[in-house]
């Protein structure tokens, strides 16, 4: 017995079809992605007068990083959801959605509440989550997988960075 198509079935995700909805999604992503931002961010005083690690970079990269990070994660959550409806794309897609709200989580334990150790443990969380998200998009299609790998390794960097942030201060 042949198993329904996404098109058969009218599957929401047939609204993301085409070069549009990717821009859609990417559009949403990187405006849910940024929004933290807006709330709390490095120009506070008290971020300012914290010691930087020698390897925090200049601070436009994270605007740009995080751009290029958000674009990568709508385009391999397009392509997963564009996959054959079933119980790993399911699995995927919640998983991107749990991993997201962690991630947006990070920027106001770390400037609002100027919780490093806090912030910390968030990026911990992020990773595992991360590295969950990246093999469930494995299963549903690799090349979405392959294009969560740059943000897994931002999430490590970062937590290297929040690490150094909390030893130093």
């Amino acid at each position: 017995m042949d198993t329904p198509t996404r098109t058969a079935t009218r599957d929401p995700a047939d609204r993301l079809d085409g070069p549009l909805g990717l821009v859609a999604l990417v559009v949403a992503v990187n405006l849910v992605g940024s929004a933290p931002a807006l709330l709390a961010g490095p120009d506070s005083a008290w971020f300012a007068a914290l010691d930087k690690p020698a390897i925090y970079p200049p601070s436009v990269v994270f605007g740009i990083v995080w751009t290029a990070l958000f674009t990568l994660q709508a385009t391999a959550l397009w392509l997963v959801l564009r996959a054959d409806a079933g119980r790993d794309r399911r699995a995927a897609v919640a998983l991107f959605v749990v991993q997201l709200a962690v991630n947006l989580t990070w920027t106001p334990a770390f400037f609002a509440l100027q919780d490093l150790q806090v912030a910390l443990g968030i990026i911990g969380l992020l990773f595992v989550l991360v590295a969950a998200t990246l093999a469930a998009f494995g299963r549903v299609d690799r090349r979405a997988a392959l294009l969560v790998v740059p943000y897994l390794a931002w999430v490590a960097f970062a937590g290297v960075l929040n690490y150094r942030f909390l030893v130093l201060n």
